[in-house]
């Protein structure tokens, strides 16, 4: 990562706000439109349903207690690690990076509005086959951090290979 600003901030903080506006929309969509409420349930297909959840806790509703001790412990930690995030964006110069810092970022800032606003985060998609459900009910935020880490994993994995024997090639001269 270089100091040099990232030609790329300009496109990543509109791909974060995107992804923000995206969780939004779609967490509106389905508490006023559709009108799910607590503990209800709309089923879209065999393997996939509207299905409401409020998460206190953090990812896979871990430490899930809904005190405003908790609450806003979780607003500061999140807003610390979408500063980062954002900052790390800032000297990115690698385009696949900053998008998945993107995805991060809006993400992070989605889950921060719910948790200021409701005490907890609107959680609504329901993936499952039958009774078993491979993940936990999540939301658009949710998915964004969860393909951005990914992403960014997956990246320096791949590319982190191809620079070291790039470097372990002898130059041509």
């Amino acid at each position: 990562m270089s100091s040099a600003r990232s030609p790329y901030l300009r496109f990543g903080l509109i791909f974060a706000a995107v992804a923000f506006i995206l969780d939004q929309i779609t967490k509106w969509i389905v508490t006023v439109p559709l009108s799910l409420e607590p503990k209800g349930q709309i089923e879209i297909t065999g393997f996939f349903n509207l299905t409401w959840a409020e998460n206190c806790g953090i990812s896979l509703s871990m430490f899930a207690s809904c005190t405003d001790t908790t609450r806003w412990t979780l607003v500061a930690v999140t807003g610390i690690v979408a500063a980062a995030v954002a900052f790390w964006m800032t000297r990115e110069q690698a385009k696949g990076d900053v998008i998945a810092l993107a995805m991060i970022l809006g993400g992070a800032l989605g889950n921060i509005v719910d948790r200021v606003r409701f005490g907890y985060v609107v959680d609504f998609a329901d993936l499952h086959i039958g009774d078993f459900r491979p993940f936990m009910i999540f939301n658009v935020a949710d998915a964004c951090i969860t393909l951005g880490v990914l992403l960014l994993v997956a990246r320096a994995l791949l590319l982190g290979e191809k620079a070291e024997s790039a470097d372990a090639k002898p130059s041509a001269k």
